[in-house]
């Protein structure tokens, strides 16, 4: 009995070590398929993020495209929002050009009608001074006539140069005997060039022809601020113009005051004969 007993707890024994063994190697699976779980868990995890977030973009593509559409397409109107406002500034440069041209060509014709519309030489002097300041904008000029027996230029009217009056320049002497004996319109065409006469300078001379004819120059020193940013393609045409019109009427204005004066020395000779003959 005693032997069968002992047999019993053997055996028993081994049983316990035989569900032991068996328990952990059930342990031992179960935390292997864990960590087979928890590895799927994972990626699952991250395809399912790849998945939203490949899903956002998809759903949100057509909207960003439009966007990007919509920005090039604004950018393509500022663009040409920015060139149409150039456009119409440079109009609106033209428009006031051309509207003082206008007012020039009118102001021209008003003083060449003036010009034309008297014979007394210091009339038209002055009337040409008018012209130089008004339509020229100059501040400072003086106005030479062209002396054939001297075959000099003298100063004989002008604003802010008295020493020019009476000061006489020979033909091609300096800028202003130059401008008389070419008879070509000399201007410096810039700003600086302006600037750096100082006002002692010529910075425009205008020769007075008719045809062939030398009747004078008018010479500018200095310019209103207002115009000192210097001479237009306009201030060449009213150069051109106002220099056919001044010689025509400064010649006109000299030859009547030459033949007045020969008239009335002819009817002085007359009044004179007929005052001593016998009664």
């Amino acid at each position: 009995m005693a032997e069968e007993g002992k047999d019993n707890v053997i055996e028993k024994g081994r049983e316990i070590l035989r569900i032991l063994e068996e328990s952990k190697e059930f342990t031992r699976r179960l935390l292997k398929e864990n960590e087979r779980l928890r590895f799927q868990n994972v990626s699952l995890a991250k395809k399912v993020e790849e998945l939203n977030r490949r899903g956002s973009k998809e759903v949100l593509a057509p909207y960003l495209e439009e966007i990007d559409r919509l920005k090039k397409e604004l950018a393509d109107l500022r663009d040409k929002y920015a060139e149409v406002e150039r456009e119409n500034m440079d109009f609106a440069q033209k428009y006031i050009e051309v509207e003082e041209q206008n007012n020039n060509l009118a102001n021209l014709y008003i003083a060449s009608y003036q010009l034309h519309s008297t014979l007394d030489f210091k009339e038209v002097v002055q009337i040409i001074c008018e012209i130089v300041i008004n339509l020229i904008g100059a501040e400072v000029f003086t106005i030479f006539l062209f002396d054939e027996k001297r075959k000099e230029l003298g100063g004989v009217a002008g604003e802010g140069r008295p020493s020019d009056i009476g000061r006489y320049v020979p033909l091609g002497e300096g800028v202003i005997g130059w401008t008389a004996e070419k008879g070509e319109i000399f201007i410096l065409e810039t700003p600086e060039e302006i600037e750096a006469a100082g006002g002692e300078r010529p910075i425009a001379c205008i020769p007075l022809k008719i045809k062939k004819r030398l009747i004078g120059v008018i010479v500018v020193y200095k310019l209103f601020v207002q115009k000192r940013k210097g001479f237009t393609p306009m201030d060449r045409e009213l150069f051109s113009l106002l220099a056919g019109h001044a010689a025509t009427a400064l010649y006109s204005a000299k030859l009547y005051s030459s033949m007045e004066r020969k008239l009335n020395t002819i009817e002085s000779f007359m009044e004179l004969l007929t005052s001593k003959q016998p009664e």
